[in-house]
């Protein structure tokens, strides 16, 4: 099991993960919204280069080129309702992949909101069996959500290799995952790695409530 931090190396992932930062850029729900999008087709694209390939001849009007095909079964699968503008990026590069989808939310266990539990409500997913699972969602923070969406969709068969997919993670999160699935076919995969959770269990400095940002405030 490995850790690829994307924000490691200089690239155009940096500019974008500063917008997502920014609460005056925060305020354009829709942008939002597409840099997580866009973040997803990158993360995607990475993704893509650790899958199995056959050389495959293609007719041309000119002749036969070879070029080497991915042949996974991928199965993309994301949690309710902040995973879905990122999930998306996703699809658009692995645009015949099945899907799957969990509801998971985070709720208070006390009064101080210092204790949080994760609650698992609804999944819909095709056989995952010997599959390549991609789970995407925008925020790893105690590792709670990706542990549970990943017990759930287990149970619809065993994958090949699961890549669990943040873009925000905190490092006592990544640190709880490397322990759970240590000897389990796993790689974490984050754009950007931020040191502490607060005592209501946020990422910081993170960039506040996904959910919230993509689509609007709840009660």
């Amino acid at each position: 099991m490995k850790v690829i931090n994307l924000c490691s190396e200089n690239s155009v992932v940096q500019k974008i993960m500063s917008e997502l930062r920014d609460p005056k850029i925060q305020k354009d729900s829709h942008r939002f919204r597409w840099n997580l999008q866009r973040l997803g087709q990158i993360m995607a694209y990475e993704v893509s280069k650790t899958l199995d390939y056959d050389t495959t001849d293609v007719q041309t009007p000119l002749g036969i080129a070879k070029h080497n095909l991915p042949t996974d079964k991928v199965v993309l699968a994301t949690i309710f309702r902040a995973g879905l503008p990122y999930h998306q990026g996703f699809l658009d590069i692995f645009d015949d992949a099945e899907n799957a989808f969990v509801s998971a939310y985070r709720y208070y266990k006390d009064k101080d909101c210092s204790e949080v539990g994760i609650k698992v409500e609804y999944i819909a997913a095709p056989d995952l069996t010997g599959k390549t699972v991609i789970i995407a969602d925008p925020m790893l923070a105690t590792g709670g959500s990706f542990e549970l969406a990943m017990e759930a969709f287990k149970t619809h068969g065993t994958p090949k290799h699961i890549h669990i997919c943040a873009v925000v993670a905190c490092q006592s999160g990544v640190d709880y995952l490397l322990k759970l699935f240590k000897d389990q076919n796993v790689t974490i995969w984050t754009v950007v790695i931020d040191p502490i959770l607060n005592e209501k269990k946020y990422i910081v400095p993170g960039l506040g409530d996904a959910g919230d940002l993509c689509y609007g405030g709840k009660l």
